[in-house]
């Protein structure tokens, strides 16, 4: 199993960096940060645009991969998205994995003018988005021409340094986001049902297999075995607290690893932050014990 942490894109730089190099330094295996322009309780407050950022952490880094969790279409638009990525992989030697999702219904869904779409919508902007990213960043020149996005002849030279493409790992609850995910995908997100008014453990290990199913069964009908995506589980958005101690923390990597995933990924402690109220010590712990 291996550990990542998730960061808020919203320290000054030089606490940014000298946190990532400590957890770096403590052998976790990733790092990631939410993309939006603006987040819940941080609206108002200091919130770094997401591209830049991580292109900092990979000068500032040398070994753990980085990542986005996730971004969307809500404000983003698969050409350009495609470039910035083909160049933080570069900058990054090859350490970029890029999670993408449907976007949610928070402030970047409206940030741009538009009216926020139904969920059904919304999943059918998500699977074209993602098709013509992946597109782009595999081929010399695409073109597409559909409900959501054109493309005249995108380019994306030199490519990836991860061939074919940097990988996605698509964040996905419902059918055909797993659908999507089992198609295009090298990586599955999931942190279990969004929006259920049962957030327990069991229900939400209840909701991880029945997606975990669903996307096994996609998987197979794609002609691709169970072992070719890996699988991330978010904790941090449920009732569950794995972070209360290093043996809370085992208990719950082990059950998550019976369940199928590979990874697991979990919110840095932030003194002052009403949720991730963990003590940041525990942070380092795990390390010793889990990395």
């Amino acid at each position: 199993m291996r550990i990542g942490v998730l960061l808020f894109p919203a320290d000054p730089w030089p606490q940014t960096v000298a946190r990532a190099r400590h957890l770096e330094s403590l052998g976790y295996a990733h790092l990631w940060t939410y993309d939006h322009l603006s987040w819940r309780r941080y609206r108002d407050e200091p919130w770094h645009a997401t591209v830049p950022w991580l292109t900092g952490l990979a000068a500032a880094t040398s070994r753990v991969r980085l990542g986005t969790m996730v971004t969307s279409p809500n404000f983003r638009h698969p050409v350009t998205l495609a470039k910035d990525a083909m160049t933080l992989d570069h900058i990054s030697e090859g350490r970029l994995t890029l999670g993408v999702g449907a976007g949610g219904t928070g402030f970047d869904a409206t940030v741009l003018g538009g009216e926020a779409p139904e969920p059904k919508e919304r999943t059918a902007r998500f699977v074209e988005f993602t098709e013509v990213l992946d597109a782009v960043l595999r081929e010399p020149a695409h073109s597409h021409r559909g409900q959501h996005y054109t493309a005249d002849e995108a380019r994306t030279y030199p490519g990836c340094v991860q061939r074919p493409r940097v990988p996605l790992a698509i964040a996905a609850a419902g059918p055909r986001a797993l659908d999507l995910a089992a198609r295009v995908g090298e990586g599955w997100i999931t942190y279990g049902e969004p929006n259920a008014a049962d957030q327990s453990a069991a229900a939400t290990e209840a909701a991880v297999r029945r997606q975990a199913a669903i996307l096994n069964e996609r998987l197979a009908a794609h002609g691709r075995p169970a072992g070719a995506i890996e699988r991330y589980f978010l904790v941090g958005n449920t009732a569950e607290r794995p972070l209360a101690s290093v043996d809370a923390f085992e208990d719950f990597v082990g059950r998550y690893e019976r369940l199928g995933f590979t990874d697991i990924v979990f919110h840095d402690p932030r003194p002052g932050d009403p949720v991730f109220t963990e003590d940041p010590k525990v942070v380092d712990a795990i390390a010793e014990r889990c990395c």
